[in-house]
């Protein structure tokens, strides 16, 4: 009985055996449910903040996303212990001053990562606790690409010299969107700006990138009501509520992130990268060029270099074209140049600099082992003619000694040298042009020993008139184009002649045949974009691909942007407001008060096909800033993408959607977020969030 019994029991307990279930996967972030002081308390004394939440907690990047406003002058300790965040202050806080602890989305719990995004703590050290609010988005303006955690700080002083000489009143920073809130603030009139704080003192110096708003910003408070409906289990409706809500302004404060592209004017660099080349390197784009003037050994030619400068006019190479300098180790020569002083003011500067070549250890090794079987060839040689010699003397001769002698003449031979070309050839787009490149410059391209030929249906060639090659850019020699208009599906040879093209040491290059094909017109798609609303501003259009690389660029003409014969693919459009109608990007000036350009996307993906035409509308102002830029080409992605919590409320409202109609999409409460409980008083975020 007891043996059948304990039987019994064993195999209850084996069939109960396993891993014990988990529960429903955590979609929510911690919530705080304790604190000391409480929250919004006011005279507090203490130098330490507990905040207690209801699971295990971690703090991630707390150096570069926890801040603490007004900024203390030592920072404080941070530590977390199990539930718990507690904040040491090390220095006494400031009388009658309302603070934040703004932890951006750096606080998770511990187990899923779900992170309490725009979560902040505060209390006042007086008898009141400031409580209005602004909040916006910083997008780096050339490209809208979200600026990270970077500070967000404001004044009042509405001084420019404020933002260099004085820290900011309350400062927050954005999150992984670079959304932001500054919140707790105090009723008055403030200028509102955003810093990536390299040096960590809460002001701006010139090399920082930067952004500010022009506008005086005055946080206020409105009030207003909105319907939401509570529907029965079979979706009918149930009943009608009103909310009430208050709403802090502004909401929208757009900050476009720049970098002046500062930097002091000075001489950077001088050095001699091999014997025929002197570089000079700038700090920064100069006026003017610097020129060098040669002193030992004197040049024997007046012309001794070909000169060669960057488009940013920030260094200049010169080639040299003196047998003197280039067989001189050294070369004494004073480099002229523009230098700025302390007061920013431009002034002329002298400096003498040796330029010196000092070959590697790998090349004296190459040139040593080069010689040496040079003098073994030269003995070897010897030898022969020795033993040839000798056998002629007796009527006899050796064919397998004679021609050793010739290989042995004929590698020890110089042959004269060939300037090494890159030419176009294979497959060019419609409208490419026929390119020459050369590894030092080009002096010369004679238009006689050069031709082009197309090849006619028969399949005879041709000859077609080819205009004279001009640089491919005015500051450099080593790349020449043919303007040619190469007819789209045509069969082209280019043919060079030995020594047709010269660089400056009097090298010719070898013959050369090229075959080119260019594509023909129903291999490309044509993409015309329609732009609205009309603009009063000059304005270019740039087609994009998915590195973000500009394929193509296009004038606005009227409010059309006409891209034409562009291979079939996938691309994005960018437009840049360009006030100044030189073709190009330019950044902001603060103290000319001088935003940069305004720069907006194309908010989808464009697919182009061949032998199609694409006829697109573009409202440029249709969709808010922080959505154009499409998620494929976007560089700075959120840390975790939707957290869990997003995505679960994401599924929620779709599902609800799907059940209720039409009828909840055109709600009131519904179209700006409010109905859903997600309304954050940040206008770019509760855009995102819908």
């Amino acid at each position: 009985m007891w043996l059948t019994l304990l039987v019994a029991w064993v195999a209850m307990s084996c069939a109960n055996i396993g891993s014990p279930e988990g529960g429903p996967r955590d979609y929510t972030p911690p919530r705080m449910v304790k604190s000391s002081p409480l929250p919004g308390a006011l005279n507090f004394t203490g130098n330490k903040v507990e905040l207690t939440f209801d699971e295990y907690i971690q703090l991630k990047e707390q150096s570069t996303k926890v801040v603490i406003s007004p900024a203390p002058k030592e920072q404080p300790g941070i530590r977390v212990l199990g539930r718990k965040v507690v904040i040491e202050f090390k220095d006494d806080l400031e009388p009658n001053t309302t603070y934040v602890i703004d932890f951006t989305n750096a606080l998770l719990d511990n187990n899923e990562s779900n992170a309490l995004d725009g979560f902040s703590f505060a209390f006042s050290t007086g008898e009141t606790l400031d409580t209005l609010q602004a909040s916006g988005i910083v997008l780096r303006a050339r490209d809208l690409e979200p600026m990270q955690h970077v500070l967000v700080g404001l004044h009042r002083n509405m001084d420019d010299s404020a933002l260099v000489s004085e820290p900011f009143e309350r400062i927050t920073r954005t999150n992984d969107r670079g959304e932001f809130t500054l919140r707790n603030l105090k009723e008055g009139d403030y200028r509102i700006y955003a810093l990536n704080d390299v040096d960590a003192n809460y002001r701006w110096t010139r090399n920082e990138d930067m952004a500010w708003t022009p506008r005086v910003v005055t946080p206020t408070t409105s009030a207003f009501e909105s319907q939401d409906t509570v529907f029965t289990f079979d979706h009918r409706v149930d009943t009608i509520t009103t909310g009430y809500h208050t709403q802090f302004l502004p909401n929208d404060v757009y900050l476009p992130m720049f970098n002046e592209n500062y930097s002091a004017l000075y001489l950077k660099k001088t050095e001699r990268p091999d014997a025929a080349r002197l570089a000079v390197l700038l700090a920064a784009p100069s006026p003017q060029p610097p020129r060098v003037e040669v002193l030992a050994p004197r040049p024997a030619a007046r012309e001794w270099c070909a000169i060669e400068s960057r488009a940013a006019r920030d260094s200049v190479v010169y080639w040299l074209t003196d047998s003197t300098l280039i067989k001189a180790d050294s070369i004494k020569a004073i480099v002229h140049y523009l230098k700025s002083d302390s007061l920013d003011r431009i002034g002329e500067q002298a400096d003498t600099i040796n330029f010196v070549y000092r070959k590697s250890n790998a090349q004296l090794k190459a040139e040593a082992k080069e010689k040496k079987e040079h003098e073994n060839r030269l003995k070897e040689i010897a030898k022969l003619r020795e033993r040839l010699d000798k056998l002629a003397a007796e009527g006899k001769d050796d064919e397998d000694d004679r021609e050793q002698l010739r290989l042995l003449l004929r590698v020890d031979s110089v042959a004269p040298p060939v300037l090494p070309l890159t030419v176009s050839k294979g497959k060019l787009n419609i409208g490419d042009s026929i390119a020459i490149t050369s590894e030092t410059p080009i002096a010369a391209i004679d238009p006689y020993r050069v031709s082009l030929r197309r090849m006619q249906p028969d399949s005879t060639w041709v000859n077609v008139p080819l205009p004279a090659a001009v640089p491919a850019d005015t500051c450099s020699r080593l790349r020449f184009v043919f303007p040619a208009q190469l007819e789209p599906g045509g069969i082209y040879r280019l043919r060079l002649e030995q020594g047709a093209v010269t660089s400056v040491y009097r090298i010719g290059c070898d013959s050369i045949v090229a075959d080119i094909n260019v594509g023909a017109t129903d291999e490309y798609a044509n993409l015309f974009l329609t732009i609205s609303p009309a603009l009063d501003t000059p304005a270019f259009v740039e087609l994009l691909d998915a590195t973000e690389k500009v394929i193509a660029t296009a004038t606005v003409k009227g409010r059309e942007a006409e891209f034409e014969n562009i291979e079939p693919g996938y691309y994005y459009a960018r437009i840049t407001l360009d006030s100044n109608g030189n073709g190009r990007w330019d950044t902001g000036k603060f103290a000319e008060h001088r935003q940069p350009e305004t720069v907006l996307y194309y908010p989808e993906k464009l697919r182009l096909r061949a032998n199609w035409d694409v006829e697109q509308p573009w409202d440029i102002f249709a969709t808010a800033l922080n959505r154009q830029k499409h998620d494929d080409i976007k560089r700075n992605q959120p840390e975790q993408g939707k957290s869990l919590y997003e995505q679960r409320q994401a599924k929620e409202r779709n599902t609800r959607r799907g059940q209720q109609g039409q009828d909840e999409e055109d709600d009131e409460f519904n179209s700006n977020a409010f109905g859903n409980g997600i309304y954050s008083g940040n206008k770019y975020r509760d855009s995102r969030a819908r």
